[in-house]
This record gives structure tokens, C-alpha cells and sequence, in this order.
């Protein structure tokens, strides 16, 4: 079975290395290079740097298309819309990190550890025109822990190349239900701001947006990005941090350096 491959972000990348190692992957449908990094150098999307790696045709469109024809196309952290006339062109499978129909959307795993939610785990369903809204082929949770972002993704990762096994050749579907949908918003400038005088709900910030995002807040006078922290007996404790036009460093470091 001949499979393409829609994905930009890490996820999408870790779910097509495993797809590779036992299915004819045809082609990496992918989002185009862009700005990175303190220089804003442009870069390759990860999920290309993964095709690149195996071999597979890598195509980088404004706007998706399907390069040529296959019989499934798995979507994993693309982020565009695919339209109407490309999901009649082949079955679609997309994977998703949550368990649908709760936090449906642009930013499921962060939103899901805001909130505080006990679990999470990843869905594979029919890619159809209303967002994350398709009917489900298979769904296995597991408990979110202390992880933060990072950890969560790996995880989902490992999870659905499993769950992509056992059904992309023969797909059984079940409605998708309504009742219980949440939406996970984007993260905007503003979910990045830590209020310290929220212990839970700051450490909880901090692994949602640990490691690809950051969140930060002022302490002793310095902006500074949080990127580890802990709770002990109820009280935010941070461990690894970046103050502003430095490197990243441990807090005693960070302290220390203030005296």
C-alpha cells in the first residue's frame, strides 16, 4: 500500500520515521521552509529534515496538494486545511493528539495540561471538512502525569505509529460524538505569562510549554523564560531558566550570578 504523508512539526516527523519502517511511504507533503532560530536563518520543517534523511520526495506547496495519486494519506501536525476536493482524491487519516472530541484544534497537548486534565492520549479518525470532527478509527489514552509538552508529544508519537498499524489498511470507523467537545485556541502571547501567585497554575504553564514554546515572567527585576520547574508542598519552584539575551542555565546559577 503506497501512503503519503502530510506533516510539518516534530510529531508529524516522529509519525513518518515509523510509518517508514514498514510501509512504502510515496511522499512528504510538507509546509514551506521558513525563518528559525535567533537568526532567522530560513530552515527546513522537521518532518522534511526526516524525509530527507530516508529518501522519501519531499513536496513543499503554498497551499496542499497531492503530488500523485496513493490509497491513504496520514495527516499529523501539517497545520493547514486540506480542502474538500483533495479529501474525495484518496482516505485521509489524521492523527491527533487528544482524545477526541475533547480539545479539538491547534494546540490539543498544551491546552490539555493547562486545564489540568488527568489523561490524554491520541486519536486516529477520518480527515473530513469540519475540524477534528471526523469519524474514529481508533483512540487509547494515557495518564498525563507530571510530563511536560515534549514528553506528552513522545509519547503520542510512540502511541499512534502503534494505533496507525492496525488499522491504515482496513479502517473501522464509529461516529464521532458532539457531547463533550472542547477547542484547543492556539497559544498566543498572552498564555506564555506566568502569575506566580498561582503556584499550580504556573507549573502547570511551564510543562505545557516546555520545550518548543516557553513561558516566562519577571523575577528579580529580568524578564526570564522558565523552561523546568517543580511543585514542592504547594509552592512553584524553578529549576531550568533563560533570562532575557542568555542562555539557558539552572536558577541557583541564575541567582548566584545576580550578587
Amino acid at each position: 500500500m503506497r501512503i503519503g504523508v502530510a506533516a510539518t512539526a516534530p510529531l508529524g516527523a516522529d509519525v513518518l520515521e515509523r510509518l517508514a519502517e514498514n510501509h512504502d511511504v510515496a511522499w512528504l507533503v510538507t509546509r514551506p521552509d521558513a525563518p528559525r532560530g535567533r537568526g532567522r536563518k530560513l530552515a527546513p520543517p522537521p518532518a522534511k529534515e526526516i524525509a530527507v534523511q530516508l529518501g522519501i520526495p519531499v513536496h513543499q506547496p503554498e497551499q496542499p496538494e497531492l503530488p500523485a495519486g496513493v490509497e491513504r494519506v496520514v495527516v499529523c501536525a501539517y497545520g493547514l486545511y486540506i480542502p474538500p476536493r483533495l479529501l474525495a482524491q484518496s482516505l485521509w487519516l489524521n492523527v491527533h493528539p487528544s482524545l477526541l472530541p475533547r480539545w479539538r484544534g491547534a494546540a490539543p497537548v498544551e491546552r490539555a495540561i493547562l486545564a489540568g486534565d488527568d489523561e490524554t492520549g491520541v486519536t486516529i479518525h477520518e480527515t473530513v471538512e469540519a475540524l477534528d470532527a471526523g469519524p474514529i478509527a481508533a483512540q487509547e489514552a494515557f495518564p498525563i502525569d507530571d510530563l511536560d509538552a515534549g514528553a506528552v508529544f513522545e509519547r503520542s508519537a510512540e502511541v499512534a505509529g502503534r494505533l496507525l498499524e492496525a488499522v491504515i489498511e482496513s479502517p473501522t470507523f464509529v461516529p464521532q460524538p458532539e457531547a463533550g467537545a472542547t477547542y484547543a485556541e492556539k497559544i498566543t502571547p498572552a498564555d506564555r505569562e506566568l502569575d506566580l501567585d498561582d503556584p499550580l497554575g504556573s507549573w502547570r504553564r511551564v510543562r505545557a510549554l516546555s520545550p518548543h514554546i516557553g513561558a516566562w515572567t519577571t523575577m528579580h527585576g529580568r524578564r526570564v523564560t522558565i523552561w523546568r520547574a517543580r511543585l514542592v508542598d504547594g509552592q512553584f519552584v524553578p529549576e531550568l531558566v533563560q533570562p532575557e539575551g542568555r542562555g539557558k542555565m539552572t536558577y541557583d546559577e541564575f541567582v548566584r550570578g545576580l550578587r
